[in-house]
């Protein structure tokens, strides 16, 4: 199994607007990606490595699939429109790592 990390790194005076990243921008993704999205989870920054330190990143969401094949057949029809609607929930640029998950595959 494999894990497709999507990171906003904290910028400050940089927009995101969680509940449309949440509610509309991921349903978005999981259905356009269909069966080759097994599941996903989103995560909210909410503070560095010290206390009152901002978050490394605002924002993160880890979509796990079976394989980097599955997810780039699944994504490549609908990278326009995935990506089309980033402008909708933020003026950040994402940081993206695709992972092999050896532990704690379900």
């Amino acid at each position: 199994m494999i894990k497709v990390s999507v990171m906003y790194p904290h910028q400050s005076n940089a927009r995101f607007d969680h509940a449309y990243y949440r509610d509309k921008h991921m349903p978005l993704v999981q259905e356009r990606l269909g069966s080759a999205c097994r599941f996903y989870t989103v995560d909210k920054g909410l503070v560095g490595g010290s206390p009152g330190e901002a978050p490394t990143y605002v924002a993160m969401c880890h979509i796990y699939c079976d394989s980097v094949d599955a997810f780039n057949k699944a994504f490549a029809p609908h990278a326009n429109e995935i990506l089309g609607d980033i402008p909708n929930y933020t003026d950040l640029t994402p940081v993206l790592q695709i992972s092999e998950v050896v532990v704690g595959q379900p």
